[in-house]
Order: C-alpha cells, then sequence, then structure tokens
C-alpha cells in the first residue's frame, strides 16, 4: 500500500496540478471494451488477416493496415491522433510505459463503469450487469443536487443498463439510453427523426442500440439544453469484440472517433462551450491478448483486461501529447476530476484518489 500510494503521488506532482477551473463544462466519453492495443498502434496483425474474425481480409487490410503503428493508429482514429494529439494528452501505452488500470477487480462492464463515475471500486455489491440500481453515488448525481448543477446534467448510452448504474430514479439525472426515445414537448427536427428511425432499425444486439443513435440524442440535447455536465456512453466496440466481429470493431472504433470529432467541433462553435469545456475520455474494461481468441471478452479470468486507457483534452490541459514517460494512472481518478474541474467538494471517503490535475 505505501508503494502504490508513492507511484500515485509522483504521478500528481509531475503530470497536473489541480485547480478547479471556473465556468467550465465537462464532456466525459466511454467506449466500451476498446483495447489500448488498438488505440496505440492500430490493427493488430494477429487479428486483421485472421478469417475466423473478419469477413473480408482485404477489405479490412486495405482500409485500416499499414506498415507501422504509428500510421495504422492514424488511419483508425484520425481525430485522435492528428488533432487531440496536438492539444491533448494520451494515457495508456504501455509499449511505452504508461500504464491506466482499472481498480476494481471484476474487470467487465458495470463494475468498470461504476468505478468511472463514482470514484471508488465496490467489489462487494457491484459483481454482475444486472439491472440493479447503483447504490453508490456518481458524479453525475453529485452535480445534479447542486443549486448550480441541477438540471444541467445529461446522460446518453448505448447500453440499456445505464438508468441503473447511474440511478436515473434517485439522482434525477436524466438517461436515454438502451432504446428509448428522445422525450419532451420541445424535440426538435433531428429528435423527431431519430425516435422515427431507432424503432425501424434492427440492432444486432438485445440490450444495445448503434452508437450513432445515442451520439445524435447527446449531442441534439447538447445544442437545445446546453448542459453543463454530459456523460456519453458509446457501446458498439464491446458488442462486436464480443461477436467475434473484427473488422465491424475496427470500424466501430473508427465511426466513434468521427463521432468524437463532431462534439469537440461542436461544442468549439457554441458560446456556451468553446473554450470552457473539459473532455475526458475512457473505457469500462480491457480485453484479451493471448490466446489471439481472448480478445473476444475480458474479466477477471482473461490476462491484461484490466488494462486500460485514458485521453484529456480541452479547457485546463496541458498539450502532451501522446505521454512515453513511465507513469501509473487508474481510472478511480476521474470522478474527482471531474468535481474538481466544477469547483465542485470532494467527499475523500467516497472518493479516497487523488483527481488528475489538469496543467502542469
Amino acid at each position: 500500500m505505501r508503494r502504490f500510494t508513492f507511484i500515485r503521488a509522483c504521478f500528481v506532482l509531475t503530470f497536473f496540478n489541480v485547480n478547479a477551473q471556473e465556468d467550465t463544462k465537462v464532456v466525459l466519453i466511454s467506449l466500451d471494451g476498446l483495447r489500448w492495443q488498438e488505440l496505440f498502434t492500430g490493427a493488430d496483425s494477429k487479428l486483421v488477416a485472421h478469417k475466423d474474425f473478419v469477413h473480408d481480409t482485404t477489405d479490412l487490410k486495405s482500409d485500416f493496415w499499414r506498415e507501422t503503428p504509428e500510421e495504422r493508429r492514424k488511419v483508425l482514429m484520425p481525430f485522435f491522433w492528428s488533432e487531440l494529439v496536438q492539444i491533448g494528452q494520451l494515457h495508456g501505452n504501455r509499449n511505452k510505459g504508461s500504464k491506466v488500470n482499472l481498480t476494481n477487480s471484476m474487470w467487465f462492464s458495470y463494475p468498470g463503469y461504476n468505478e468511472i463515475l463514482t470514484g471508488k471500486a465496490d467489489d462487494k455489491r457491484i459483481t454482475s450487469n444486472d439491472k440493479m440500481n447503483n447504490p453508490n453515488k456518481t458524479v453525475l448525481e453529485i452535480a445534479n443536487n447542486t443549486d448550480n448543477y441541477k438540471g444541467k446534467v445529461a446522460a446518453f448510452g448505448s447500453w440499456d443498463v445505464f438508468p441503473f448504474i447511474i440511478n436515473e430514479d434517485r439522482s434525477g439525472v436524466p438517461v436515454n439510453a438502451g432504446f428509448e426515445l428522445a422525450k419532451g414537448e420541445d424535440l426538435s427536427e433531428k429528435e423527431v427523426l431519430l425516435n422515427d428511425m431507432q424503432p425501424k432499425t434492427p440492432s444486432p444486439w438485445g440490450s444495445v442500440r448503434l452508437d450513432a443513435f445515442t451520439h445524435y440524442y447527446a449531442l441534439e440535447h447538447m445544442k437545445k439544453e446546453h448542459p453543463n455536465l454530459v456523460y456519453v456512453a458509446y457501446g458498439e466496440t464491446d458488442d462486436f469484440a464480443h461477436d467475434g466481429e473484427y473488422d465491424a470493431y475496427l470500424k466501430s472504433a473508427n465511426a466513434t472517433d468521427a463521432m468524437i470529432q463532431e462534439l469537440w467541433h461542436y461544442t468549439q462553435s457554441d458560446s456556451f462551450y468553446k473554450d470552457k469545456t473539459l473532455f475526458i475520455i475512457t473505457t469500462d474494461h480491457g480485453r484479451g491478448t493471448d490466446p489471439i481468441a481472448s480478445w473476444k471478452d475480458h474479466g477477471n479470468k482473461v490476462k491484461n483486461a484490466g488494462d486500460v486507457w485514458m485521453v484529456c483534452f480541452g479547457k485546463g490541459v496541458k498539450p502532451l501529447g501522446e505521454i512515453t514517460t513511465s507513469e501509473q494512472v487508474y481510472t478511480n481518478q476521474i470522478a474527482p476530476t471531474v468535481l474538481k474541474a466544477l469547483s465542485l467538494p470532494v467527499d475523500k471517503q467516497m472518493m479516497p484518489a487523488e483527481a488528475l490535475p489538469l496543467s502542469k
């Protein structure tokens, strides 16, 4: 425990400097089960031409295979590696000594999201992906229960368990997730169109909708309501991986890169968000790497499925680019970071981890 504390203390002193940011907005994003390997090295050489996991290997290699990891990651996620690398920080390339890990021991979705959103693992109570109302308070609930942010918080997710993870009933945070439609009497034209399209667009999965609906419901809400704190949880990458569809997994990651670019460019075109918005992006768990087929799975019996990644950019973030020095970061540091960015107090009993400082 002493060594763990020392490593984290060093990180806090050298990586960021914690300062509450006046009038900061926060967009928190997760990509379910996206491996750090694809983010930092692009298409996996063992999988991109594997006929058990790819329908058309020639097509996929044309789209995403290049000779070097730097070229492969850029063609897979061009926004991350053309623009974000210039303005933000990318953590988790373990090949270069940057480590991001979960602190929960489960290494699957509900425990991962609980850790991200509450700042603390709960291995005694959060032990499955069942639709159980979260006994813990998320940063969304904490913010929504303050005078400054009441009614200015919203969440959007592709997975239908998010209303329970966020505990929508208790928290009062509106959560549009699964196959829910936009609600209200003043829907925009695009929200009306999305409501019409979603029931007519079959999803491959019974509990997860296609990410484009999650994305555009979130974007339309941001344009109309201007929430100060938004959580957007994309889900396709995990489900395509479980299905063993490596081609769809890569194409989904590429599409999500473009959707995040759209969110960022929107915030920089709107006076409410421009130069005032902090983006934090991460994932709820990693995936297997050895043997080859383990890439489809995760959980504590899958080696290295607790290895994840984190990206920060926007207001208050020093543009350090890809972190290539030795460090250890944990996803339980995200929740206190969000609260500090919003100038809200952090209960150290609830969130014992240190926040990620936002500028050196």
